[in-house]
């Protein structure tokens, strides 16, 4: 087998290099004030099990940009019961409202957030990190259609509430089974006023989402609040998922009724892009059925996708790094 070896003074250069990034002497590395930083091992599905559907005709490129510098880091999208303009949650830590004209200032989740923390023209979404553990960071957004309650997942204040009028929300979770809620990250409501969200990560706040993903640890969990009876004050939230679960890859259907409730299953393989990280949606059927792929290959248009919304033949694209939305007509 053929093969190359490097000059001496090469070798010598690698040498110091590798010492370097293993003592990290001026600790720049993103892993300082994390001790001790463990990695863990992802399984992730066999290569010829992934599927290799690709979307040719890039679609995404087609998608409107909207609210260009308007809203910074639109993570989640909601509509209410009466179907109006789009709710977002933003970087500095309100909910806003578009009224057909303009956005106004709907809710927020933190009692501290101040004036001072409003957006400049020329912040990033990324530059509110720092402060986000003090003026919040609404993720998940999800309406009850019956009583317009709009329930909201915040990054560092849990599992909260805010009624039709907006305002302050209140907190309903900031735990589970005696476990902080370190990460909440979205939320969904059933026909029965069950609530579902995801926390991910026990170890690891928002703020360090990078330290997250170079650990690959496993700890996020899939939480079920039940909301508590008219005149009886108490509720319940528990786990439904067990961690070693939750898997990279994999997309799973946790059955709540019937023979297999409190029993998961894979309904669907992720399709995996390896020349390039970039924009892609995916839709599937409640069967697992692949339906459509939506790609901006280039990120010339659409970015990055953190969550969808569909509404009257259109997909709503936010994104938790843009400062925009996107909107794709599916028709």
């Amino acid at each position: 087998m053929p093969y190359m070896t490097l000059p001496r003074g090469f070798s010598i250069v690698f040498l110091l290099l590798a010492l370097y990034c293993a003592l990290d002497p001026f600790e720049p590395s993103p892993i300082v004030g994390f001790p001790p930083f463990d990695v863990h091992k992802i399984d992730m599905p066999a290569w010829s099990e992934v599927p290799t559907d690709r979307d040719k005709d890039n679609s995404l490129l087609k998608s409107e940009l909207l609210f260009v510098n308007q809203v910074q880091g639109p993570e989640s999208i909601a509509f209410d019961p009466l179907g109006r303009d789009p709710y977002t949650g933003v970087a500095d830590g309100r909910i806003l409202f578009w009224n057909g004209q303009s956005w106004t200032d709907f809710a927020y989740t933190s009692p501290n957030r101040s004036e001072q923390y409003n957006p400049k023209a020329s912040a990033s979404p990324m530059s509110y990190v720092k402060t986000e553990h003090i003026c919040g960071r609404p993720l998940g957004l999800r309406f009850d259609k019956k009583s317009g309650d709009l329930y909201i997942a915040d990054a560092y204040f849990g599992l909260m509430k805010v009624g039709p009028q907006g305002g302050l929300a209140t907190s309903l979770a900031t735990e589970a089974e005696g476990v902080p809620l370190r990460f909440t990250i979205d939320v969904d409501i059933d026909t029965e006023g069950n609530l579902y969200f995801t926390d991910s990560s026990t170890n690891f706040q928002r703020s360090n989402f990078i330290q997250l993903v170079l650990s690959g640890e496993a700890s996020g969990r899939v939480l079920k609040y039940k909301l508590p009876l008219r005149n009886h004050c108490s509720h319940e939230e528990r786990s439904i998922s067990k961690r070693h679960l939750l898997k990279q890859g994999w997309l799973r259907k946790y059955w709540l009724k019937g023979d297999k409730a409190g029993t998961s299953e894979i309904l669907a393989i992720l399709p995996v892009f390896l020349t390039t990280f970039h924009a892609v949606a995916v839709k599937y059927s409640p069967e697992g059925k692949l339906l459509r792929i939506l790609e901006d290959s280039e990120g010339k248009v659409v970015r990055a996708v953190s969550a969808v919304e569909e509404k009257d033949g259109k997909l709503w694209v936010g994104s938790v790094l843009m400062p925009f939305m996107a909107v794709h007509n599916l028709t």
